[in-house]
Protein backbone atom coordinates (compact mmCIF):
# COMPACT_ATOMS: atom_id res chain seq x y z
CA UNK A 1 0.00 0.00 0.00
CA UNK A 2 1.47 3.34 -1.02
CA UNK A 3 1.69 6.27 1.39
CA UNK A 4 1.48 10.02 0.77
CA UNK A 5 3.07 11.33 3.98
CA UNK A 6 6.60 11.25 5.36
CA UNK A 7 7.34 8.35 7.70
CA UNK A 8 9.50 10.62 9.86
CA UNK A 9 7.76 14.01 10.16
CA UNK A 10 4.26 13.25 8.73
CA UNK A 11 4.32 16.11 6.21
CA UNK A 12 2.93 15.41 2.74
CA UNK A 13 5.08 14.33 -0.16
CA UNK A 14 5.42 16.61 -3.17
CA UNK A 15 2.51 16.05 -5.55
CA UNK A 16 4.49 13.97 -8.04
CA UNK A 17 7.24 11.41 -7.33
CA UNK A 18 10.80 12.37 -8.19
CA UNK A 19 11.24 9.11 -10.09
CA UNK A 20 9.10 6.14 -11.07
CA UNK A 21 10.95 2.93 -11.98
CA UNK A 22 8.97 0.12 -13.60
CA UNK A 23 9.49 -3.63 -13.16
CA UNK A 24 12.12 -3.37 -10.48
CA UNK A 25 13.37 -6.25 -8.27
CA UNK A 26 11.00 -7.01 -5.40
CA UNK A 27 13.94 -7.37 -3.04
CA UNK A 28 17.73 -7.58 -2.94
CA UNK A 29 17.79 -10.68 -0.72
CA UNK A 30 16.32 -14.20 -0.94
CA UNK A 31 16.87 -14.34 -4.68
CA UNK A 32 14.55 -16.57 -6.72
CA UNK A 33 15.66 -20.07 -7.65
CA UNK A 34 14.31 -22.37 -10.37
CA UNK A 35 11.37 -23.41 -8.22
CA UNK A 36 10.18 -19.87 -7.50
CA UNK A 37 11.12 -18.26 -10.80
CA UNK A 38 7.72 -18.94 -12.31
CA UNK A 39 6.00 -16.85 -9.63
CA UNK A 40 8.56 -14.08 -9.28
CA UNK A 41 7.47 -10.68 -10.60
CA UNK A 42 8.92 -7.20 -10.68
CA UNK A 43 7.44 -4.18 -8.87
CA UNK A 44 7.17 -0.46 -9.58
CA UNK A 45 9.13 1.92 -7.34
CA UNK A 46 8.07 5.54 -6.72
CA UNK A 47 10.80 7.74 -5.23
CA UNK A 48 9.17 10.58 -3.27
CA UNK A 49 10.33 13.58 -1.26
CA UNK A 50 8.83 15.05 1.90
CA UNK A 51 7.79 18.71 1.62
CA UNK A 52 8.61 19.17 5.32
CA UNK A 53 11.96 17.62 6.26
CA UNK A 54 13.05 16.93 2.68
CA UNK A 55 13.73 13.23 3.24
CA UNK A 56 13.77 11.04 0.13
CA UNK A 57 11.87 7.76 0.50
CA UNK A 58 9.91 5.10 -1.31
CA UNK A 59 6.14 5.20 -0.95
CA UNK A 60 5.56 1.44 -0.79
CA UNK A 61 5.61 -1.28 1.85
CA UNK A 62 8.91 -2.52 3.30
CA UNK A 63 10.26 -5.90 2.30
CA UNK A 64 8.93 -8.71 4.55
CA UNK A 65 12.35 -9.25 6.16
CA UNK A 66 13.11 -5.59 6.99
CA UNK A 67 13.74 -6.43 10.67
CA UNK A 68 16.54 -8.81 9.72
CA UNK A 69 20.09 -7.75 8.92
CA UNK A 70 21.78 -9.54 6.02
CA UNK A 71 25.36 -8.49 5.28
CA UNK A 72 28.12 -9.56 2.94
CA UNK A 73 30.71 -7.77 5.07
CA UNK A 74 32.24 -11.03 6.29
CA UNK A 75 33.51 -11.63 2.76
CA UNK A 76 35.51 -8.37 2.55
CA UNK A 77 38.83 -8.26 4.35
CA UNK A 78 39.18 -4.57 3.55
CA UNK A 79 35.85 -3.82 5.27
CA UNK A 80 36.76 -5.92 8.30
CA UNK A 81 40.08 -4.09 8.71
CA UNK A 82 38.35 -0.73 8.33
CA UNK A 83 35.64 -1.58 10.87
CA UNK A 84 38.06 -2.87 13.49
CA UNK A 85 40.08 0.33 13.24
CA UNK A 86 36.89 2.44 13.34
CA UNK A 87 35.39 0.66 16.34
CA UNK A 88 38.65 0.71 18.29
CA UNK A 89 38.99 4.47 17.78
CA UNK A 90 35.35 5.10 18.74
CA UNK A 91 35.66 3.06 21.93
CA UNK A 92 38.90 4.77 22.95
CA UNK A 93 37.62 8.24 22.02
CA UNK A 94 34.58 7.94 24.29
CA UNK A 95 36.19 5.91 27.11
CA UNK A 96 33.97 2.89 26.56
CA UNK A 97 36.48 0.17 27.45
CA UNK A 98 34.83 -2.44 29.65
CA UNK A 99 31.39 -0.81 29.36
CA UNK A 100 28.19 -2.31 27.96
CA UNK A 101 27.41 -1.45 24.34
CA UNK A 102 24.82 -2.82 21.92
CA UNK A 103 24.53 -3.21 18.17
CA UNK A 104 20.93 -2.87 17.01
CA UNK A 105 20.44 -5.20 14.06
CA UNK A 106 23.64 -7.22 14.34
CA UNK A 107 22.97 -9.87 11.69
CA UNK A 108 25.29 -12.85 12.07
CA UNK A 109 27.68 -10.83 14.22
CA UNK A 110 29.97 -9.68 11.40
CA UNK A 111 30.54 -6.32 13.10
CA UNK A 112 29.62 -7.32 16.65
CA UNK A 113 32.60 -9.67 16.81
CA UNK A 114 34.88 -6.76 15.88
CA UNK A 115 33.21 -4.49 18.43
CA UNK A 116 33.80 -7.14 21.07
CA UNK A 117 37.47 -7.36 20.07
CA UNK A 118 37.76 -3.63 20.74
CA UNK A 119 37.52 -4.10 24.51
CA UNK A 120 33.87 -3.60 25.45
CA UNK A 121 31.11 -5.76 26.91
CA UNK A 122 29.29 -6.16 23.59
CA UNK A 123 25.66 -7.19 23.10
CA UNK A 124 23.61 -7.56 19.96
CA UNK A 125 19.93 -7.51 19.02
CA UNK A 126 18.84 -9.39 15.90
CA UNK A 127 15.41 -10.44 14.64
CA UNK A 128 16.33 -13.50 12.55
CA UNK A 129 16.47 -16.60 14.82
CA UNK A 130 18.98 -18.40 12.58
CA UNK A 131 21.35 -15.42 12.76
CA UNK A 132 20.96 -15.23 16.54
CA UNK A 133 21.74 -18.92 16.88
CA UNK A 134 24.84 -18.49 14.71
CA UNK A 135 26.02 -15.60 16.90
CA UNK A 136 25.50 -17.54 20.12
CA UNK A 137 27.40 -20.51 18.72
CA UNK A 138 30.28 -18.10 18.07
CA UNK A 139 30.31 -16.84 21.68
CA UNK A 140 28.53 -13.55 20.99
CA UNK A 141 25.93 -12.15 23.41
CA UNK A 142 22.95 -11.72 21.13
CA UNK A 143 19.22 -11.64 21.90
CA UNK A 144 16.45 -12.37 19.43
CA UNK A 145 14.17 -9.39 18.95
CA UNK A 146 13.48 -5.98 17.46
CA UNK A 147 12.97 -2.50 18.90
CA UNK A 148 9.27 -2.13 18.31
CA UNK A 149 8.29 0.35 21.02
CA UNK A 150 9.51 3.64 22.46
CA UNK A 151 9.51 2.28 26.02
CA UNK A 152 10.61 -1.26 25.25
CA UNK A 153 13.05 -2.67 27.81
CA UNK A 154 16.06 -4.46 26.35
CA UNK A 155 17.96 -7.17 28.20
CA UNK A 156 21.13 -5.95 29.95
CA UNK A 157 20.17 -2.27 29.53
CA UNK A 158 21.14 0.48 30.08
CA UNK A 159 24.02 0.69 27.62
CA UNK A 160 26.84 3.21 27.42
CA UNK A 161 26.82 3.21 23.61
CA UNK A 162 24.95 1.81 20.63
CA UNK A 163 25.71 0.99 17.02
CA UNK A 164 23.25 1.07 14.12
CA UNK A 165 25.10 0.23 10.93
CA UNK A 166 23.22 0.40 7.62
CA UNK A 167 19.95 -0.58 9.28
CA UNK A 168 17.77 2.56 9.63
CA UNK A 169 17.21 2.89 5.90
CA UNK A 170 15.24 -0.39 5.93
CA UNK A 171 12.80 0.51 8.71
CA UNK A 172 9.26 1.81 8.08
CA UNK A 173 9.18 3.50 11.52
CA UNK A 174 12.69 4.73 12.38
CA UNK A 175 11.31 7.19 14.95
CA UNK A 176 10.05 4.41 17.20
CA UNK A 177 13.25 2.41 16.85
CA UNK A 178 15.44 5.40 17.74
CA UNK A 179 13.25 6.38 20.69
CA UNK A 180 13.36 2.79 21.89
CA UNK A 181 17.15 2.84 21.67
CA UNK A 182 17.22 6.15 23.56
CA UNK A 183 15.13 4.60 26.34
CA UNK A 184 17.78 1.91 26.91
CA UNK A 185 20.83 4.17 27.19
CA UNK A 186 22.61 5.75 30.15
CA UNK A 187 22.35 9.54 30.36
CA UNK A 188 25.70 10.32 28.73
CA UNK A 189 25.58 7.52 26.13
CA UNK A 190 27.01 7.91 22.64
CA UNK A 191 26.19 6.17 19.40
CA UNK A 192 27.48 5.43 15.91
CA UNK A 193 24.78 5.56 13.24
CA UNK A 194 25.50 4.84 9.59
CA UNK A 195 23.36 4.81 6.44
CA UNK A 196 24.03 4.82 2.68
CA UNK A 197 25.06 8.26 1.46
CA UNK A 198 22.46 9.87 -0.79
CA UNK A 199 24.56 13.03 -1.09
CA UNK A 200 27.13 10.94 -2.98
CA UNK A 201 24.41 9.20 -5.00
CA UNK A 202 23.19 12.60 -6.22
CA UNK A 203 26.72 13.84 -6.97
CA UNK A 204 27.62 10.71 -8.91
CA UNK A 205 24.18 10.34 -10.53
CA UNK A 206 23.94 6.72 -9.39
CA UNK A 207 20.45 6.16 -10.76
CA UNK A 208 20.68 2.41 -10.06
CA UNK A 209 20.93 2.79 -6.26
CA UNK A 210 17.19 2.49 -5.65
CA UNK A 211 15.95 -0.85 -4.34
CA UNK A 212 12.84 -1.96 -2.46
CA UNK A 213 14.89 -2.95 0.59
CA UNK A 214 15.89 0.67 1.22
CA UNK A 215 12.86 2.75 2.11
CA UNK A 216 14.97 5.83 2.93
CA UNK A 217 17.74 7.72 1.12
CA UNK A 218 19.46 9.96 3.65
CA UNK A 219 21.58 13.03 3.10
CA UNK A 220 23.65 14.42 5.96
CA UNK A 221 20.92 16.97 6.57
CA UNK A 222 17.98 14.57 6.64
CA UNK A 223 19.86 12.01 8.77
CA UNK A 224 20.73 14.78 11.22
CA UNK A 225 17.07 15.82 11.35
CA UNK A 226 15.92 12.26 12.05
CA UNK A 227 18.45 11.79 14.86
CA UNK A 228 17.84 15.16 16.47
CA UNK A 229 14.05 14.87 16.62
CA UNK A 230 14.48 11.51 18.34
CA UNK A 231 16.66 12.69 21.19
CA UNK A 232 20.23 12.69 19.89
CA UNK A 233 22.74 15.51 19.51
CA UNK A 234 25.18 15.29 16.61
CA UNK A 235 28.84 15.20 17.64
CA UNK A 236 30.06 14.81 14.07
CA UNK A 237 28.67 13.62 10.76
CA UNK A 238 30.97 12.62 7.89
CA UNK A 239 31.12 10.75 4.62
CA UNK A 240 33.19 7.58 4.86
CA UNK A 241 34.02 4.29 3.12
CA UNK A 242 34.74 5.77 -0.32
CA UNK A 243 31.88 8.24 0.34
CA UNK A 244 29.28 5.47 0.18
CA UNK A 245 28.36 5.84 3.86
CA UNK A 246 27.22 8.71 6.07
CA UNK A 247 28.63 8.11 9.53
CA UNK A 248 27.10 10.09 12.41
CA UNK A 249 28.49 10.08 15.94
CA UNK A 250 25.75 11.10 18.37
CA UNK A 251 25.19 11.69 22.05
CA UNK A 252 22.00 11.12 23.98
CA UNK A 253 20.43 14.51 24.60
CA UNK A 254 20.31 15.42 28.27
CA UNK A 255 17.84 17.61 30.08
CA UNK A 256 19.15 21.13 30.62
CA UNK A 257 19.70 22.00 34.28
CA UNK A 258 17.92 25.28 35.03
CA UNK A 259 17.86 24.83 38.81
CA UNK A 260 20.18 27.82 39.21
CA UNK A 261 17.31 29.99 37.99
CA UNK A 262 15.73 29.52 41.43
CA UNK A 263 18.89 30.86 43.09
CA UNK A 264 18.80 33.92 40.81
CA UNK A 265 15.15 34.51 41.74
CA UNK A 266 15.94 34.26 45.44
CA UNK A 267 18.77 36.76 45.09
CA UNK A 268 16.56 39.23 43.23
CA UNK A 269 13.75 38.82 45.78
CA UNK A 270 16.15 39.89 48.49
CA UNK A 271 17.13 42.96 46.48
CA UNK A 272 13.49 43.91 46.07
CA UNK A 273 12.90 43.38 49.80
CA UNK A 274 15.80 45.73 50.59
CA UNK A 275 14.53 48.20 48.01
CA UNK A 276 11.02 48.38 49.44
CA UNK A 277 12.39 48.65 52.97
CA UNK A 278 14.19 51.76 51.76
CA UNK A 279 10.99 53.17 50.23
CA UNK A 280 8.60 52.10 52.96
CA UNK A 281 5.40 54.15 52.98
CA UNK A 282 6.35 55.76 49.67
CA UNK A 283 4.72 55.39 46.29
CA UNK A 284 6.59 53.22 43.75
CA UNK A 285 5.84 52.58 40.07
CA UNK A 286 7.28 50.28 37.41
CA UNK A 287 7.96 51.29 33.81
CA UNK A 288 7.46 48.45 31.39
CA UNK A 289 4.63 45.99 30.71
CA UNK A 290 6.61 43.60 28.53
CA UNK A 291 6.69 39.87 29.19
CA UNK A 292 9.82 40.00 31.39
CA UNK A 293 8.37 42.76 33.54
CA UNK A 294 5.06 40.93 33.88
CA UNK A 295 6.91 37.79 34.98
CA UNK A 296 9.04 39.71 37.51
CA UNK A 297 5.95 41.32 39.02
CA UNK A 298 4.53 37.85 39.66
CA UNK A 299 7.70 36.09 40.79
CA UNK A 300 8.73 38.88 43.16
CA UNK A 301 5.27 39.07 44.80
CA UNK A 302 4.98 42.81 44.14
CA UNK A 303 1.20 43.01 44.52
CA UNK A 304 0.34 45.86 46.90
CA UNK A 305 3.83 47.37 46.58
CA UNK A 306 3.54 48.87 43.11
CA UNK A 307 1.05 51.74 42.57
CA UNK A 308 0.90 51.33 38.80
CA UNK A 309 2.86 50.21 35.74
CA UNK A 310 3.81 52.75 33.08
CA UNK A 311 3.98 51.75 29.42
CA UNK A 312 4.14 53.81 26.25
CA UNK A 313 2.10 51.32 24.21
CA UNK A 314 -1.39 52.78 24.01
CA UNK A 315 -3.03 49.36 23.52
CA UNK A 316 -1.79 48.32 26.98
CA UNK A 317 -2.92 51.46 28.76
CA UNK A 318 -6.13 51.17 30.74
CA UNK A 319 -5.56 47.43 31.16
CA UNK A 320 -4.11 45.48 34.10
CA UNK A 321 -1.09 43.24 34.50
CA UNK A 322 -2.08 39.56 34.29
CA UNK A 323 -2.00 37.59 37.54
CA UNK A 324 -0.91 40.62 39.64
CA UNK A 325 -3.73 42.96 38.47
CA UNK A 326 -1.76 46.21 38.70
CA UNK A 327 -3.15 49.06 36.52
CA UNK A 328 -1.19 49.94 33.37
CA UNK A 329 -1.09 53.67 32.65
CA UNK A 330 0.42 56.17 30.23
CA UNK A 331 3.63 58.11 31.04
CA UNK A 332 1.50 61.23 31.64
CA UNK A 333 0.24 59.62 34.85
CA UNK A 334 3.66 60.35 36.39
CA UNK A 335 2.59 64.01 36.22
CA UNK A 336 -1.04 63.71 37.24
CA UNK A 337 -0.47 61.08 39.93
CA UNK A 338 3.27 61.27 40.80
CA UNK A 339 5.28 58.61 42.63
CA UNK A 340 8.44 58.82 44.73
CA UNK A 341 10.39 56.16 42.87
CA UNK A 342 10.19 54.15 39.68
CA UNK A 343 11.78 50.86 38.65
CA UNK A 344 12.53 50.53 34.94
CA UNK A 345 11.91 47.02 33.55
CA UNK A 346 11.94 47.84 29.84
CA UNK A 347 14.65 45.42 28.65
CA UNK A 348 16.35 46.83 25.51
CA UNK A 349 14.32 50.07 25.80
CA UNK A 350 15.61 50.83 29.30
CA UNK A 351 18.17 53.44 28.22
CA UNK A 352 15.53 55.26 26.21
CA UNK A 353 13.19 55.27 29.23
CA UNK A 354 15.98 56.52 31.52
CA UNK A 355 16.54 59.45 29.16
CA UNK A 356 12.82 60.33 29.15
CA UNK A 357 12.62 60.21 32.95
CA UNK A 358 15.78 62.25 33.46
CA UNK A 359 14.58 64.94 31.10
CA UNK A 360 11.09 65.23 32.62
CA UNK A 361 11.35 64.04 36.23
CA UNK A 362 14.96 64.29 37.36
CA UNK A 363 14.11 66.63 40.24
CA UNK A 364 11.14 64.68 41.55
CA UNK A 365 11.67 60.95 41.23
CA UNK A 366 14.22 58.31 42.28
CA UNK A 367 15.07 56.10 39.33
CA UNK A 368 16.17 52.45 39.47
CA UNK A 369 16.72 50.09 36.55
CA UNK A 370 16.62 46.32 36.46
CA UNK A 371 19.61 45.08 34.47
CA UNK A 372 20.89 41.52 34.38
CA UNK A 373 18.41 40.85 37.18
CA UNK A 374 20.07 43.35 39.49
CA UNK A 375 18.53 46.61 40.72
CA UNK A 376 20.77 49.59 40.02
CA UNK A 377 20.17 53.18 41.01
CA UNK A 378 20.52 55.83 38.29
Amino acid sequence: MSISQCRVCSHNFFDKPLLVYKNMPQAAQFLPDKKTLEYERGVDLAVCQCTGCGLIQLDGDPVPYYREVIRAAAFSQEMQDYRLKQFTYFIQQYSLTGKKVIEIGCGRGEYLALIQQSGVDAYGLEYAPASVEYCVQNSLQVACGFVGGCNQELDHAPFAAFFSLNFLEHLPDPNTVLRGIYHNLVDDAVGLVEVPNFDMIIRSQLFSEFINDHLFYFTKKTLTTLLEINGFEIIECNETWHDYIISATVRKRQKIDLSNFYACQKQLKQQFADYFEQFKNKKVAVWGAGHQALTILSLMNLVGKIKYVVDSATFKQGKYTPATHIPIVSPDTLITDPVDAIIIMAASYSDEVIKILQEKFAQNICIFVLRDFKLKMI
